[in-house]
C-alpha cells in the first residue's frame, strides 16, 4: 500500500545513500511518483533535446531520457485526479504562495493521504495537514 510520495527533490537522489537505505527499508509499493512529477521530469528531459547539440551532447541527452523513463516506470504512479483537482483548488484558494507544480503535487499527496518525501520544508510546510519527511539526510 502507497505511503510515500517522492517530490522533486527526493527523486533525483534516488540513487544515492541515505536516501537507497530508507527506500530498500520500505516494503515494496509504499514509495511513489506523481504523475505532476513524471510531467517536470519529461519535460526537462525534452526541452534538453529540442536544443541543438553536439553529437555527444545528444547521446547523453538521450541516455537521460531512458534512464528517467525507466525510473518511472519502476515506480507506483499516482495520478492526479478528480481529489486531486479539488484539493489543489482549495489551497489555491488559500492563495499560498508557492509554485503552481509543488501545489499539484502537494494536492495529489493530501488527495491520496500520503506523506510527501521533500527537502522543501520551507514550501510545503506552508500547506495545512500536509505530512512531510526527508529521507535525504
Amino acid at each position: 500500500m502507497l505511503r510515500f510520495l517522492f517530490d522533486t527533490d527526493h527523486l533525483t537522489l534516488y540513487q544515492h545513500p541515505p536516501l537507497m537505505q530508507r527506500v530498500t527499508a520500505q516494503a515494496g509499493g509504499v514509495v511513489g511518483v506523481s504523475a505532476v512529477k513524471a510531467e517536470e521530469a519529461l519535460r526537462g528531459r525534452l526541452a534538453a533535446l529540442s536544443r541543438p547539440l553536439s553529437g555527444t551532447a545528444r547521446v547523453r541527452a538521450y541516455a537521460l531520457l531512458t534512464d528517467t523513463i525507466q525510473l518511472l516506470a519502476r515506480l507506483p504512479m499516482v495520478p492526479f485526479d478528480q481529489s486531486s483537482e479539488s484539493h489543489f483548488q482549495r489551497l489555491r484558494a488559500l492563495r499560498i504562495r508557492i509554485g503552481s507544480q509543488d501545489l499539484r503535487i502537494a494536492a495529489l499527496a493530501l488527495a491520496n493521504q500520503l506523506t510527501l518525501l521533500t527537502r522543501n520544508r520551507r514550501d510545503f510546510s506552508r500547506i495545512p495537514g500536509l505530512v512531510i519527511d526527508d529521507w535525504s539526510v
